[in-house]
């Protein structure tokens, strides 16, 4: 139940709380997890309290809603996880088409896309009217560890709720936090926790530095420093994300935040920081997260790169 985060997300608690209280709820919230262990069950104690008769308080935990909700089979929710690396455009259309018909319990429907950066163009430009002009009764949450991944046009039709970082996660190592990040269940992150994906971690940080000290005289070296590493567009796609990670962290120290992810780079972090202005580091991101959108529907993996590393040095100042 959401009375569960009052004391660990309390500003996201008393949001929506304030909210319940008012009974004016949004049509769509973006929750961003900021890398916290516990999203997915702060996600379904909101889903509960939108559905449940009880408002998902202490005295429902044995309603009918609550019981179908937890054993996964309640007919007005609708969770969309990546399908592979992206969220593809069909995963939508049959989501749309689920919640054209009418509510069969209650009056309410819910719909949670988690890691909604993985939204793809296609996808995204098929959420985004029925984020604008939703039936009523429809709610949408989307999830996502890092906003700066999504699209403003997305992020413009949400109501933000931020949550606070996992302390958890100060346990664990760069490479194991980054599989907790980029894979979509346990099985997956265990299958990511071998030599060869720590490889292709550390490829990707000398890949940056070499970039961020000689600029475009990557692109004299990128068989060496990517393509030796990233060959097809699903791993491409991740280690561009990774690269993403990356720079939020970067744009972290910069602000004097909390560096998240890669606290096992920090001298990394501070020599790149150091280096760039505030700006240039959410240019970067915007940059990279772009081109990442389009990597999809691009046969020319070469091309894209070459595309990326021109793109980020005509676009930051």
């Amino acid at each position: 139940m959401l009375e569960d985060f009052k004391l660990i997300q309390p500003i996201a608690y008393k949001t929506l709380k304030n909210t319940l209280k008012k009974q004016h709820f949004a049509h769509a919230y973006l929750i961003e997890t900021n890398g916290y262990d516990l999203a997915d069950r702060f996600t379904m104690a909101f889903a509960k309290l939108l559905l449940c008769p009880h408002n998902g308080q202490a005295d429902c935990q044995s309603c009918l809603q609550c019981r179908m909700i937890d054993d996964g089979n309640f007919p007005e929710l609708k969770i969309i996880n990546p399908d592979g690396s992206w969220i593809k455009k069909e995963q939508l259309t049959e989501l749309q088409d689920e919640f054209s018909k009418k509510s069969i319990i209650g009056n309410k429907k819910v719909y949670i896309i988690n890691k909604a950066e993985k939204l793809n163009i296609n996808s995204a430009n098929t959420i985004l009217k029925f984020l604008e002009e939703p039936p009523e009764g429809i709610v949408a949450i989307l999830t996502t560890d890092n906003i700066y991944q999504l699209i403003d046009t997305i992020v413009s039709r949400c109501q933000i709720i931020s949550l606070n970082g996992q302390a958890d996660l100060d346990n664990k190592s760069t490479f194991e936090k980054i599989g907790q990040l980029i894979t979509n269940n346990d099985n997956d992150y265990q299958n990511y926790l071998v030599d060869s994906n720590k490889d292709k971690l550390e490829a990707i940080l000398k890949f940056v530095s070499f970039y961020e000290t000689y600029h475009k005289k990557i692109l004299l070296h990128m068989q060496d420093y990517w393509f030796n590493y990233f060959t097809d567009k699903e791993v491409i796609a991740d280690a561009l994300l990774i690269i993403i990670y990356l720079y939020k962290d970067i744009l972290n120290w910069k602000i004097n935040c909390d560096v998240l992810i890669f606290n096992d780079y920090m001298e990394q972090i501070e020599k790149i920081a150091t280096s760039n202005s505030v700006e240039n580091l959410i240019n970067k991101i915007v940059i990279i997260n772009e081109n990442r959108n389009f990597l999809e529907n691009n046969a020319n993996l070469n091309l894209l790169m070459d595309k990326i590393i021109i793109d980020l040095e005509e676009g930051v100042k």
